[in-house]
């Protein structure tokens, strides 16, 4: 269970967007997996999913989706890789104010337990966009959606707090 969310009692709270980021899905070639996994998933730890979106790898779309949201969390999943076609992080990291650099050497570092040397192609990364809104880019299987979950969902409720804090003290 998450720790923070279970001391604070605030179930349901944090608002998410699920954006699955692949050519294939939208086209109709493949059957999307990872985004219905991140859904259930965070549903299972008391997260609320309140859209889910496939768009191409496209800087377009992407920027689109930033823009429209009204979540205060973005899952991007799809998009992390070494290829040309491989876009999500380097749109977002454009975008962002600050960029965590501790969520992706976690999930490379857990990858690399159960994957091996491959891990360090993975680009996974968590940003915080000058708006407030918090986005998160994992790989597209469904391990990987699983994995990212597991970790964030132990200190999501924190750094949303953090994010809307300009002044005073930690709550905690």
């Amino acid at each position: 269970m998450d720790r923070g969310r279970e001391e604070e009692g605030e179930e349901g709270e944090e608002m998410i967007e699920i954006v699955v980021v692949s050519d294939r899905v939208v086209s109709g070639e493949a059957k999307d997996e990872s985004g219905i996994v991140a859904k259930e998933n965070l549903e299972k730890f008391g997260f609320k999913v309140d859209a889910m979106k496939y768009i191409g790898n496209s800087y377009r779309d992407i920027v689109r989706v930033i823009r429209e949201s009204e979540s205060r969390v973005i899952l991007f999943i799809g998009g992390t890789g070494p290829s040309p076609r491989d876009i999500t992080v380097d749109v977002i990291e454009s975008l962002a104010w600050r960029k965590l650099p501790g969520f992706g050497e976690l999930f490379r570092m857990k990858s690399f337990e159960s994957i091996g040397y491959n891990a360090i192609i993975s680009r996974s990364e968590l940003f915080i966009l000058p708006d407030g809104k918090v986005t998160v880019v994992l790989p597209g299987s469904k391990n990987a959606v699983e994995l990212g979950i597991s970790i964030l969902k132990e200190f999501l409720s924190h750094l949303l707090e953090e994010v809307e804090r300009f002044e005073g003290p930690h709550r905690k």
